[in-house]
């Protein structure tokens, strides 16, 4: 009777630590939705602002241009791993996606010499709201472990780093459409992976999930908006 007793106990307490857990891991989850919609407000910011200012920084150094980009993007990177348990995180992740919203300018406004530029982005937008909702479920509801992906994704963005800088010199609109499909393919399955991170409780910390997944979304906007400009963007 005893032993009963103290069985039944123990798979109550079990379950609910185990409730406790899920519960957690549904709380980064909600958390890291919500930080993500609230990072596309700056996002959207520095583009409007550095449109409005015709910002073309290292418009004629490329090469630099993509350096210093890259040399602040991974200063944010570190700001935010240091700050990502205090609130003043939020404000540097914040911060980063204003960064960002300005660096995606010099593409909007490009897009934007297009007679029909505006409904490119809203294609290009819809399209990346699109694939987010589709890979997210996926990565919510399936019952396969996408961790294994990790070191094949990785080395798939080495790839289109180099062929990014290549295309800096080669200039080639066929390279730069390639290496934009390859992107949205890659991450798009950082969707699912970085989703699932969090689902599993690989990923515990809201504000890191909300960059990774944020870069997600980022590039596979960048890339649709990229292939769009090449294949339907119509002069006047």
């Amino acid at each position: 009777m005893e032993q009963n007793l103290s069985t039944a106990f123990g798979n109550a307490a079990s379950t609910t630590q185990l409730g406790d857990v899920m519960a957690q891991r549904h709380r980064v989850l909600r958390n890291t939705y919500w930080l993500l919609a609230i990072s596309m407000i700056p996002t959207v910011l520095g583009a409007w602002l550095g449109v409005q200012l015709k910002l073309s920084l290292f418009a004629g150094s490329p090469m630099i241009g993509f350096m210093v980009t890259l040399a602040i993007a991974f200063g944010f990177f570190y700001a935010i791993e240091k700050t990502k348990n205090s609130s003043i995180g939020v404000l540097v992740l914040l911060g980063f996606t204003f960064f960002m919203g300005l660096m995606l300018s010099r593409l909007i406004s490009s897009m934007l010499g297009f007679s029909n530029g505006a409904s490119l982005i809203m294609m290009a937008f819809g399209g990346t709201a699109t694939i987010f909702a589709v890979m997210a479920t996926v990565a919510t509801v399936s019952k396969r472990d996408f961790s294994g992906l990790s070191k094949w994704l990785f080395a798939g963005v080495l790839v289109i780093l180099v062929a990014s800088v290549a295309n800096i010199f080669l200039q080639l609109p066929a390279l730069q459409l390639a290496v934009a499909v390859i992107a949205i393919g890659i991450f798009s399955a950082y969707i699912l992976f970085d989703v699932q991170q969090i689902i599993n409780g690989g990923e515990t910390n809201y504000i890191s999930a909300t960059l990774s997944i944020y870069l997600d979304v980022y590039n596979i906007f960048v890339s649709l908006l990229q292939i769009l400009g090449i294949l339907g963007g119509e002069r006047d």
